[in-house]
């Protein structure tokens, strides 16, 4: 059953979207603003009765389509018989779920009647996979995700900063270069494990000139005796560091070639 009947063929790609559009447009209606009316002609003693959706945004419950083959695939049925046995939510979701099937169903029996190719059927679905689903909207899911992908959008961000400012990654960030203090949730802690970290790094001293360490200066520590050196005073630049993966002191290279 379909407003328009059998002369009603979208044949492009443009015109089988817009009427994807102007049916899911009908069924949201029937599903949201429409829903006391909805819920009034879906009645349980009635026989099997199907939600369509028109391309001119209406909708209707009525019986299936008597022809077999119908001229279009045909929505779920038995609406109705649900509707008592369950929470009304709940049952607004199922008819949603069913209504999203029936749409596609429709979209792309188009497409293969009128012999759509691989690029065409692909357009087509990029385009219906664009909108929210019915059941998205019925749900109040479109807007918890618009809200979720915000969220993950900006943690993604701040990630990359964070990722960006320390390149070497935790492995290298122990061998050559000092550790950074530990992020806390409240800044009060922050600020109070900053001046401890700050306290001990002020301790540590390069073991071949006896300087304390200097946030603002390349260092490297020796996997052996885990002593901390200026980059500059053992000849070892940050980047020939990158290429070391385990390195020894001159003191302990001098203990170990007398072994």
């Amino acid at each position: 059953m379909d407003a328009g009947g059998a002369a009603y063929n979208p044949r492009t790609v443009e015109e089988v979207y817009r009427d994807f559009k102007g049916r899911r447009a009908g069924m949201i209606k029937a599903l949201t603003t429409d829903v006391q009316e909805f819920y009034r002609l879906c009645d349980p003693e009635k026989e099997n009765l199907c939600l369509y959706g028109h391309p001119n945004e209406n909708w209707e419950v009525n019986l299936p389509a008597e022809e077999v083959p119908p001229e279009l695939p045909e929505p779920v049925l038995g609406i109705n018989f649900a509707r008592d046995g369950m929470a009304e939510k709940d049952w607004l979701s199922l008819v949603a779920v069913h209504s999203d099937a029936w749409l596609l169903a429709v979209a792309f029996f188009f497409g293969a009647r009128f012999g759509f190719d691989k690029p065409d059927r692909k357009r087509l679905f990029n385009l219906v996979n664009d909108l929210p689903t019915i059941f998205e909207v019925v749900t109040g899911t479109e807007k918890k995700q618009g809200k979720d992908k915000s969220s993950v959008s900006n943690n993604s961000s701040n990630r990359s900063k964070s990722k960006s400012n320390s390149k070497r990654g935790s492995d290298s960030r122990a061998k050559f270069s000092k550790p950074e203090p530990k992020e806390e949730e409240e800044e009060e802690d922050v600020e109070d494990e900053e001046d401890e970290d700050e306290d001990e790094q002020g301790e540590t001293q390069c073991g071949a000139c006896g300087e304390s360490y200097a946030a603002d200066e390349f260092w490297i520590c020796c996997d052996l005796c885990e002593m901390w050196f200026h980059g500059k005073c053992v000849k070892i630049t940050p980047a020939r560091a990158e290429h070391i993966k385990q390195y020894k002191c001159p003191s302990c290279s001098n203990k170990r070639a007398r072994a």
